[in-house]
């Protein structure tokens, strides 16, 4: 059954998750980017303001048209909230004999109520489940994080310039991995239950049932929202391209691709799934024992693949066929499924530009263009 919550009743639905303990995180205006910060107010989130993404652009722009959620993605995903960017593992300290032991340190925060993660994002989450929860080898920090997180999800009205959800099957309309699901309508959203917790929390906002308009304007938002996107990804992100990959990694794409790459890391750094990271060591004050530390780290620095004395993946062209050829191809060996879902972060944060789609049709022999796409209210 759908419910619909109207848009007077966010402050509500905040006060509800902060009653049960949570501390709630939502989208908001900072810096001209949209980024997930801490939601107190309904007014904190960004009405009116839609995002302009091309290839290394992103800008803000307001409208005239209130709605909170008409704009495709900012920097962040659901990753900085489940994989911190540094968070410290564990602490050794010598005892009285001189033994040295460890201890584990678990996060002592509140538990955290997403709003307003996306299709794709939740896509993400899966592989990073299926990366960090695997069999027995289990990352307790992120296992913490991802039990103790309630997750609202917003389906997209709009798709900016450079998502290709439709081509990797992660977008634009939520399928699982929420607790509630929203699609903004008319003076509110259309709220679709996904877990035990989603159903309770709505029963105490008493949202009345929608009505088969709002369901109709709901499915057309999303409707509207695929029909924008103008980029794919070449057989549809399926295991195919691992084999085409393996098999064309001396195409010239790689070394032309490479002459742009600065091998700064934007792209990893805002990638939902990427999961590339050091370990740290930090003495305490007292020189007795030190904090181990996990932090992010990116395939594209050249430490990273430094082993024995000496730096494995030298130059800018072997880092780049590292990362993709992982991304698109080696993950179905490892985790059964491609590393990408279609959010176009990493094409719109390049700071030249440079198009993942792209460069896999050129490999691909394909085209990355949708040809039939309808013109969206976005459209210049």
């Amino acid at each position: 059954m759908l419910y619909f919550l109207a848009y007077e009743q966010i402050n509500d639905l905040l006060n509800a998750l902060r009653t049960l303990g949570y501390t709630c995180m939502g989208p908001q205006v900072q810096d001209g980017t949209i980024v997930f910060d801490e939601l107190n107010h309904a007014a904190q989130l960004p009405w009116g303001v839609h995002d302009m993404q091309k290839p290394g652009y992103y800008r803000l722009q307001q409208s005239e048209k209130k709605e909170a959620f008409a704009w495709a993605n900012g920097p962040q995903a659901i990753k900085p909230l489940l994989f911190k960017p540094k968070e410290s593992l564990w602490r050794v300290q010598k005892n009285d004999d001189g033994k040295l032991i460890f201890k584990e340190i678990m996060p002592d925060h509140k538990p955290v109520a997403l709003i307003g993660a996306r299709s794709c994002d939740l896509a993400a989450m899966a592989i990073q489940d299926k990366t960090l929860l695997k069999d027995k080898f289990i990352d307790k920090q992120y296992q913490w994080h991802r039990e103790h997180l309630f997750v609202i999800a917003v389906n997209c009205s709009y798709s900016g310039g450079n998502c290709f959800c439709v081509s990797t099957q992660t977008g634009p309309k939520a399928t699982s991995g929420y607790d509630l699901a929203l699609t903004e309508v008319d003076k509110g959203f259309v709220v679709d239950i996904g877990s035990d917790k989603g159903r309770n929390l709505i029963t105490t906002l008493k949202c009345i049932p929608a009505t088969e308009t709002n369901s109709r304007q709901a499915d057309t938002r999303t409707a509207q929202a695929a029909s924008m996107q103008t980029k794919r990804m070449p057989k549809n992100n399926s295991r195919e391209l691992r084999n085409i990959l393996m098999n064309h990694l001396d195409h010239p794409r790689w070394h032309e691709v490479a002459e742009r790459c600065l091998s700064c890391g934007n792209c990893t750094a805002v990638c939902p799934t990427c999961f590339c990271h050091h370990q740290t060591e930090t003495p305490v004050a007292q020189g007795d024992g030190s904090v181990h530390a996990r932090e992010w780290d990116s395939c594209f620095t050249q430490g990273h693949s430094y082993i024995h004395g000496q730096v494995v993946r030298d130059t800018t062209e072997k880092r780049y066929k590292q990362w993709l050829t992982h991304k698109l191809g080696t993950w179905w060996d490892q985790f059964d499924t491609s590393g990408c879902v279609g959010c176009g972060r990493c094409v719109t944060w390049c700071p030249v530009g440079i198009d993942l789609t792209e460069e896999m049709a050129a490999i691909a022999g394909e085209s990355n263009v949708v040809t039939d796409k309808k013109k969206g209210p976005h459209d210049d």
